[in-house]
């Protein structure tokens, strides 16, 4: 009898429960088990997507307070609640790779780690693409000259 052996996944690093995500958010250090998901968290392509996404979870109680506490008429209240989120947005995006950093760092990774693996993965890609364009440059060979 013949057997057809698969190869296995890859093993995914280790993810949080939504409580534990939910405080990683809002910027609470994860337990060591999560490290390589962090890393891979603000590395792994749409990062920057992710990073948004906890930046508008900050956002929320502020713009749930704004739209039920603050005794004026809707129109403001929704104005002040879209202003707060475009300026919050507007500067969560302007420090973006700091705060990466600072997440990968938390997780106990050197400083520099993510921006590093980010641009590896980008220049693999680049070489790639220059290889789909120029196949006479596979591996490299060839000149531009």
């Amino acid at each position: 009898m013949r057997t057809t052996r698969h190869r296995a996944a890859p093993a995914s690093p280790a993810s949080p429960s939504a409580l534990q995500w939910l405080r990683y958010a809002f910027g609470a250090r994860l337990p060591r088990q999560f490290s390589a998901w962090v890393l891979s968290d603000t590395t792994r392509p749409g990062w920057v997507r992710r990073h948004v996404a906890r930046s508008l979870v900050q956002l929320s109680p502020l713009v749930v307070l704004c739209m039920s506490v603050v005794p004026v008429a809707v129109a403001y209240r929704l104005t002040a609640a879209v202003g707060g989120l475009m300026v919050g947005l507007m500067y969560s995006l302007a420090f973006i790779v700091e705060t990466t950093e600072h997440r990968v760092a938390k997780a106990g990774y050197p400083a520099g780690t993510a921006a590093r693996l980010r641009e590896e993965r980008a220049e693999r890609r680049r070489g790639a693409r220059v290889e789909e364009r120029f196949p006479y440059r596979v591996g490299g060979a060839g000149s531009f000259d």
